[in-house]
């Protein structure tokens, strides 16, 4: 399997449980790996051949910006969705962080995969 990455996707969200969480936008960062076979897509040279990961990056920026949910496990399985919208995608796997969320680290962040049915 061939890999595409979306590394560092810094938006601003409504996210968490607690009352203070959900007055204003906190910094997530998203980081998702996507895998596809890419082999056509060298001899064509044609995005109908790969991965269309601008796109999928416009759906993720759409979905977390105007979300509001409690949890980035609710956060990271709905990006996963986005990513197997593309047919090609066989396996994906994100990371979405959620910097200064604990006193004394520098991140909590939660990693979910998902394989094609």
């Amino acid at each position: 399997m061939d890999v595409i990455y979306i590394r560092d996707l810094e938006l601003r969200c409504i996210i968490g449980i607690y009352p203070d969480e959900r007055r204003e936008k906190q910094d997530v960062v998203i980081n998702l790996r996507m895998e596809a076979d890419l082999s056509a897509a060298p001899l064509s040279d044609d995005i109908k051949d790969t991965v269309d990961y601008k796109g999928i990056k416009k759906k993720i920026v759409s979905l977390v910006e105007a979300s509001d949910f409690n949890l980035i496990e609710t956060m990271a399985s709905r990006i996963l969705d986005i990513a197997f919208m593309e047919p090609r995608v066989a396996r994906a796997t994100v990371t979405v962080d959620k910097p200064g969320a604990l006193r004394f680290a520098r991140s909590v962040a939660v990693e979910m995969s998902r394989t094609r049915a």
